[in-house]
């Protein structure tokens, strides 16, 4: 079975300065003058982490990570401003101009694959080919089956921790309630609710509870960023249309792409990537059949590999 790459270490790391208030740090490793793959973290506001360089063979790819607006080491930290959809689909842009990019494979799981199909339905000509997984289109009833009702009834031991910091009158809209305490003026407070939130979605990430990936989640760090942009982002919609990103979906044709998704993915559903392979004219689907949401199961992250693989050889 093939599995990740050996760790490796950036060749180059800095920060963008994107519009005088957000810096983000990106990182480039691999070969500089190898196909051109950028990583899209999750989310949002998850940031990258070292396991997300070994994907891809270092001696094929050039590499790069980015940490979104407001996540990771970017900064300012967990900030709301100027943080949408469509700011980070003009980062993408600035980033690639920048490195002298003419395209790119974009690889994005969970959030990140939302990043990538709003991206790719922007700017087709810049991208040469998607691999995706965890497909989540920020569809109004895939927020409420996670955040409301649904995965509640998988998780309900999980789902009690979650509903504990919200007054039982006002749960009746989770999100909104969350939004009111992860942006009130009580910094304690805010952190407790940031690492309910965040570790609500690490205990369910997986098919079989992985400890190590709820530890992440719960570290302050993480959990302040995701769960504020990320309820951020929700209470918006994403700043998206209604069904935007399935309704473009036939604009993808000609451009080569593989999506892969956990049959028991708890968090963005398989349906998600069912619909979206439907509309996508030439898309790859792989259901892995033992795997939940996270890039980190074993059978994903081989799917994944494979995938970066035969796209080296495609794009080489």
């Amino acid at each position: 079975m093939t599995d990740l790459y050996p760790d490796i270490e950036p060749f180059h790391h800095w920060y963008l300065d994107v519009d005088g208030h957000h810096r983000l740090y990106v990182e480039e490793c691999g070969r500089r003058s190898g196909i051109p793959v950028l990583f899209l973290h999750g989310g949002p506001g998850a940031g990258c982490e070292p396991y997300h360089r070994r994907f891809f063979d270092p001696g094929r790819y050039h590499i790069i990570l980015f940490d979104q607006r407001g996540a990771g080491r970017s900064h300012p930290h967990a900030d709301l401003t100027d943080n949408t959809t469509w700011h980070l689909v003009e980062d993408m842009e600035k980033l690639r101009r920048k490195l002298g990019i003419e395209r790119w494979l974009l690889f994005g799981g969970s959030w990140g694959s939302t990043l990538a199909l709003a991206y790719a339905q922007t700017h087709p000509e810049r991208v040469s080919g998607l691999i995706l997984r965890g497909i989540f289109l920020c569809r109004p009833r895939e927020i409420a089956w996670f955040y409301q009702d649904g995965a509640s009834r998988v998780f309900p031991d999980y789902w009690q921790d979650f509903v504990a910091q919200v007054p039982p009158e006002q749960r009746g809209d989770m999100v909104g309630a969350y939004y009111r305490l992860l942006t009130g003026d009580d910094e304690l407070r805010r952190m407790a609710v940031a690492k309910a939130w965040s570790v609500w979605e690490g205990r369910t990430a997986t098919l079989h509870h992985d400890i190590e990936v709820e530890e992440h989640f719960a570290q302050p760090h993480v959990a302040l960023a995701m769960a504020r942009i990320e309820c951020h982002y929700f209470m918006n919609d994403a700043f998206l249309q209604p069904d935007e990103l399935l309704k473009k979906a036939p604009q993808l044709q000609g451009i080569p792409g593989v999506i892969v998704h956990g049959r028991y993915d708890m968090i963005c559903p398989l349906e998600n990537a069912w619909e979206l392979h439907r509309r996508w004219p030439g898309s790859e689907l792989k259901v892995i059949p033992d795997a939940g949401h996270s890039a980190a199961e074993v059978g994903t992250r081989a799917a994944l590999v494979e995938a970066t693989d035969r796209f080296s050889e495609l794009l080489g």
